[in-house]
């Protein structure tokens, strides 16, 4: 019997390890909502979209650390 037919999770590239990964994901973003919530004494709605506003600006940092790093590397060569 061939292992694609048998096994389509596992066989879809990721397996179990796609799936350890996405519940990992899951608990830390568990963690840093239920944390924000408590600290803060708001909402969960609330503490959610203070992390996702956390993760906006990490992501334009890199975004512009990456665009100054770049623009470095371009007038080095």
């Amino acid at each position: 019997m061939d292992q694609n037919t048998f096994l389509p999770i596992l066989a879809r590239g990721g397996g179990m390890g796609s799936i350890v990964r996405w519940f990992i994901q899951v608990v830390i973003y568990d963690i840093c909502v239920t944390g924000i919530q408590d600290m803060l004494g708001v909402s969960r709605m609330v503490a959610l979209f203070i992390f996702l506003g956390i993760l906006l600006l990490v992501s334009l940092g890199g975004y512009m650390l990456r665009k100054k790093m770049s623009g470095q590397a371009d007038s080095d060569i």
